[in-house]
């Protein structure tokens, strides 16, 4: 849709009365001059609440569940009694009841049951970002912008991974163009929920974590905007986490391949499948902050020119390494290397590093800590013959270690720079255990001890020169 803008606010940014004041704000601003989308995640914690009463109800504990049910309760009818003026406020009070009741009366399933069922845990989770659409919506609306609360399992249409779903964006694209761009054509401002979708039949799904920024560049995509402004609490992409790295300033502009990469290994700003639906049609990203709106932010953009050296590092530490290695030269690595891949497919695991070893046809890879049980049943499960019998070594798990990955579409044309890097690592007496580059030469993920993650980063900056 010509001139459309998408803007998607974080949990932070609608956090409490104030902080959706401030967005629908911010947002009302630009409805003034050009047609704009909003897509919301649920007000900060209230995912974490919503997770853990179900938690209490598949353990059957019935006073937990009532606790958190109450604080939910509280959370938001505070919200919408400081939000809205008193005219408002009966219809939105109504509205929140009623979510919060569907809510209960799936936790309540659960509590019966004694199982939390993947399908019902989408289905309940994704009440949060509903209860923020309808307070953001009702305050536009208050404010005299015509608004409209969407449930995102209306327009956008995913597979059936229940917990982490991919769209189908061409039956995606048809139910925006049947349900929002007719909004949009008359003017209405639709407050789009972030992270849930249902599939092709109707089941509720989530787009897994962070999936509100991919619903909102999904929806962009989907619509054809000009322009996605994902808003958050920092002032935008830095070239480090500044909480390790004082001197780490915000990047004004990264190019589409460079912000994945560095979502991908770690960077906390977007989600890593963000940017997919976008590079395509070339949409522009703005990473902006809520809480200081004059400052400009990080603009994501298909390509820079004349990109040079390193431009980012970032870091993981909540990670583990795996190691599969054959006991006999007469088992074909290749083929383990293959079976192991196609497992954790299999089991949705994400593999962040893999390094092998030509002579040993041994190989080692890097998954998230919460993943490796999942990483762990799978090989186990995949290689159980060859374990058994002796044709593999036992697989060995390191879980005190850290990636760090710098990242730069101009690394290819610097000289010498993964020689500096390593060496900047060694100066700090941090050992590296992997190594793993891609063919693009976009990023060097490098394993090292997690104890010394934080002064490798340190290091790994100041040497790229990255602060200036």
């Amino acid at each position: 849709m010509s001139g459309l803008l998408v803007m998607k606010f974080g949990g932070t940014s609608v956090g409490s009365a104030e902080r959706i004041r401030i967005a629908a704000r911010l947002v009302a601003l630009e409805a003034a001059n050009r047609p704009v989308l909003t897509v919301v995640s649920a007000m900060s914690k209230i995912t974490d609440l919503l997770l853990d009463t179900m938690k209490h109800a598949e353990a059957g504990d019935g006073a937990g569940v009532q606790r958190n049910i109450a604080e939910l309760e509280h959370r938001h009818t505070s919200a919408c009694l400081e939000l809205l003026p008193p005219g408002a406020q009966p219809a939105a009070l109504e509205g929140i009841h009623a979510l919060i009741g569907e809510f209960q009366r799936i936790v309540v399933g659960m509590k019966m049951l004694g199982d939390r069922p993947a399908r019902s845990v989408d289905e309940a989770v994704s009440i949060g970002e509903r209860l923020s659409a309808l307070l953001m919506a009702a305050f536009l609306a208050s404010e005299g912008v015509a608004s409209q609360a969407i449930n995102a399992a209306d327009v956008i249409v995913t597979d059936a991974v229940f917990g982490n779903a991919s769209p189908l964006m061409d039956l995606t694209a048809a139910r925006c163009a049947q349900i929002l761009q007719p909004l949009l054509r008359s003017g209405m401002l639709p407050v789009v929920t972030g992270f849930n979708g249902a599939s092709v039949d109707g089941r509720p799904t989530t787009l897994g974590r962070g999936g509100s920024d991919f619903s909102a560049s999904i929806l962009a995509a989907a619509l054809d905007a000009s322009e996605l402004w994902i808003w958050t609490d920092v002032d935008g992409i830095m070239t480090a986490d500044p909480r390790l790295v004082p001197e780490a300033r915000v990047l004004d502009e990264l190019s589409f391949s460079e912000a994945a990469e560095l979502a991908y290994n770690g960077a906390k700003v977007l989600h890593p499948r963000t940017l997919a639906p976008l590079i395509e049609k070339g949409i522009p990203v703005w990473s902006k902050n809520s809480f200081a709106p004059e400052k400009p932010g990080t603009r994501i953009v298909p390509h820079i020119a004349n990109a040079l050296g390193a431009r980012a590092v970032t870091s993981m530490a909540n990670v583990a390494l795996v190691a599969v290695e054959p006991a006999s030269p007469a088992l074909s690595g290749v083929r383990v290397m293959a079976r192991t891949l196609d497992a954790l497919a299999g089991a949705n695991v994400e593999v962040l590093a893999l390094s092998a070893s030509s002579y040993r046809q041994s190989f080692c890879f890097l998954v998230r800590t919460g993943e490796l049980a999942a990483t762990v049943a799978a090989i186990e499960s995949a290689l159980a013959l060859e374990l058994a019998h002796g044709y593999l070594h036992p697989l060995e798990i390191d879980e005190e270690v850290g990636l760090l990955a710098v990242v730069g579409e101009g690394m290819r044309g610097t000289p010498g720079l993964a020689g500096r890097i390593f060496t900047a690592i060694s100066r700090e007496r941090v050992n590296i255990i992997a190594i793993a580059q891609g063919s693009s030469e976009l990023t060097i993920a490098v394993v090292v001890r997690r104890q010394g993650l934080e002064a490798a980063v340190r290091a790994v900056h100041q040497e790229c020169a990255m602060a200036g």
